[in-house]
């Protein structure tokens, strides 16, 4: 599979899979109809471990530039690749989350309140502080970055030479670090902690015909796309700063 296919392919099933469980949970007359943040979180370290299990052994299985960027700044990824993984990221985001309000459609109908009609598309603050935010999504990052950046410290290469980034060990220690990153430092903002996976989803809210669904909120926007950048710029730093 080339990597670029891969990196859509792996995203749209981590954002199928993710903005499922929110539509599952938030939206009414579902069947997860409030089950809680528990769920929610345990569902999206699930997306993850889905999406690197079939992209890894192609691209990497970033599926988040704030993994490309944090590799590339780390020396562990070629830059002249990053564009390309990037925007294959944001697309496959957008897939996703169409293909998850396709499927929740008749729950998307019946509501009402354009907040809920918004979640399962992007991320909001619990309580809209935007300097606080920002760091939130920096600070959530930056765990998930650094992590990594030591769990592919055994790189694997395939036959195209591709490293194998977070699917180099296995993709389960990743699905156990968003898990724990969405139960601990989730609750402020909704650990984007992935510009993709806002990104992408943000823009299909915008262009989907859905009655009374409300602004996209795109005053916000830019805290989910560059906080996760900055984290993972100073995650890349402080690895090379203490050793590989």
């Amino acid at each position: 599979m080339n990597p670029y296919i891969a990196e859509i392919i792996g995203t749209a099933i981590l954002l199928l899979l993710g903005s499922g469980v929110v539509a599952n949970v938030v939206l009414p007359q579902t069947k997860g109809n409030g089950s809680g943040w528990l769920v929610i979180t345990t569902a999206w370290a699930l997306a993850v471990f889905m999406g690197v299990v079939v992209a890894g052994p192609y691209s990497g299985a970033h599926l988040n530039p704030a993994v490309t960027i944090g590799l590339g700044l780390a020396g562990k990824f070629d830059w002249a690749m990053a564009p390309g993984y990037i925007g294959a990221q944001v697309l496959g985001a957008g897939i996703g989350a169409f293909l998850a309000w396709l499927m929740h459609i008749d729950h998307f109908k019946a509501t009402q309140d354009p907040g809920e009609l918004a979640a399962p598309f992007g991320t909001s603050p619990a309580i809209r502080n935007l300097k606080n935010n920002f760091i939130s999504e920096i600070i959530g990052t930056f765990m998930l970055i650094f992590v990594i950046l030591y769990i592919t410290g055994a790189k694997l290469e395939d036959s195209t030479q591709t490293p194998i980034g977070m699917g180099s060990i296995g993709a389960l220690p990743v699905a156990f670090l968003v898990w724990v990153i969405g139960m601990s430092l989730g609750g402020t903002t909704g650990y984007a902690i992935n510009p993709a996976r806002d990104l992408g989803p943000r823009i299909v809210h915008q262009l989907l015909p859905m009655k009374g669904k409300g602004s996209s909120d795109w005053g916000y926007a830019w805290v989910p796309i560059f906080g996760p950048l900055v984290g993972a710029a100073l995650a890349a730093f402080l690895y090379l700063l203490v050793g590989a």
